[in-house]
């Protein structure tokens, strides 16, 4: 009977395997977000409302940068380094995080071949795309309702054997 009663006593302190209710969520609020990683991503870029990024298609105005689609392409064919490697084609999105400022940071990389299977590119490549990326800096800022917001964006890459040959969206 003493052994039942001290269990009994004991059992508050015993979790049994199950999670509390504190613990954070593994997912995202929205499918698509990003979060914030301390390794990759810069510690001083501020956003405006961390809990709601809009997504690019929240005000149906599509691309919006100074230049618009035009000045992107400029960009990248002046700075881009194409070389011929054999059997580097598919696609390469770099998805990131426009604040309230119009700056930019969060940038992540998904990339596949033609058959939408999962594919590493060669580092010279992904390497130019990326560091191209993060160097635009005419992302316009938005605003809904009356306030500034934060905007998720994106630009894929269509790349054949090594060459860049289309930007979208």
């Amino acid at each position: 009977m003493t052994k039942i009663v001290q269990f009994l006593l004991f059992m508050p302190f015993f979790s049994f395997g199950q999670e509390k209710s504190e613990t954070k969520s593994e997912y995202p609020n929205y499918v698509g977000d990003i979060a914030f990683n301390s390794k990759t991503d810069d510690t001083e870029f501020e956003l405006c409302n961390s809990k709601r990024i809009f997504q690019y298609f929240n005000n149906s105005m599509g691309l919006e940068y100074e230049g618009e689609k035009l000045a992107i392409e400029k960009e990248f064919a002046e700075k881009y380094k194409s070389e011929n490697i054999k059997n580097e084609t598919g696609l390469i999105r770099i998805n990131f995080v426009v604040n309230c400022k119009g700056k930019t940071d969060r940038f992540r990389l998904i990339s596949m071949n033609q058959n939408y299977e999962e594919k590493v590119f060669d580092k010279s490549i992904t390497e130019q795309l990326m560091d191209i990326t993060k160097t635009l800096k005419g992302w316009k800022k938005k605003k809904r309702r009356g306030q500034e917001i934060d905007y998720y964006q994106y630009l894929i890459f269509k790349i054949e054997n090594g060459q860049l040959k289309e930007i979208l969206p």
